[in-house]
């Protein structure tokens, strides 16, 4: 017996790079068509070197700033000791400045309208007076450091009758040393009424002198009962420079 071996076989045609069988073969199973290929979702040579840059840079910026700030502080640092050392030199004159300040000697007394005799009595303590280094004794003011004093008085006479007398106004020192009495400053007032029934006259006196330890300083005017004792009116002080 003789076989047929007469087979027919299906054309294949290529469409769109996929193969599918000929009409001609209605046995022959479908042909499934390959999947498109899958996109490189990876990212490029020339998109890395990119960011590697970018990535330098920043880096780079932030050292940058790093040394910056560093370098900034330095100066702020250095800045600052050389204020504190310019600070330690002026605290360390305030201890001078400060004995200097207690070093220096101040009076001012004011009127004392219960006194009797001369020299003038004053007040030391009340209202405006006081004494800082100098010691008010027996009507005086007595200096316990030799140097120079700036030394003033004023005195307001007042009356209600106008005479021809004379007014006078002296600032006089004196040492247990030295005998006698030393005028230091002098006024003296004339022709200072002309027939009214009410007058005034202010003598005032200041001067600049070299004192020694233990000098003693009063005031005395020729009439008492002409002196008007109000603080502010009639006073006596000195300070040493």
């Amino acid at each position: 017996m003789q076989q047929n071996l007469n087979y027919v076989y299906p054309q294949v045609f290529w469409v769109d790079g996929c193969t599918s069988a000929s009409a001609s073969s209605p046995s022959a199973p479908p042909v499934t068509p390959f999947p498109p290929p899958v996109p490189d979702r990876r990212t490029k040579p020339g998109h890395n070197r990119e960011r590697r840059s970018v990535g330098f840079l920043v880096i780079f910026m932030l050292i940058l700033l790093a040394l910056t700030g560093v370098g900034l502080s330095m100066f702020q640092i250095f800045h600052l000791e050389k204020e504190l050392a310019e600070l330690r030199e002026v605290r360390s004159a305030w201890p001078e400045q400060s004995m200097e300040k207690e070093a220096r000697k101040a009076a001012h007394l004011t009127g004392n309208p219960t006194q009797r005799d001369l020299p003038l009595e004053w007040e030391p303590i009340s209202g405006h007076a006081f004494t800082d280094g100098i010691q008010y004794h027996e009507q005086g003011l007595v200096v316990n450091e030799t140097g120079l004093y700036f030394v003033y008085s004023n005195v307001l006479f007042r009356g209600s009758i106008c005479s021809s007398q004379m007014l006078t106004h002296i600032v006089y020192k004196k040492n247990p040393t030295l005998p006698g009495s030393h005028v230091l400053m002098e006024d003296k007032g004339i022709n200072y009424c002309t027939g009214q029934k009410t007058w005034a006259r202010k003598s005032y006196l200041g001067a600049l002198f070299k004192l020694r330890k233990m000098d003693s300083l009063h005031v005395n005017v020729s009439k008492i009962a002409l002196v008007n004792f109000e603080e502010s009116k009639t006073f006596f002080g000195l300070f040493k420079l």
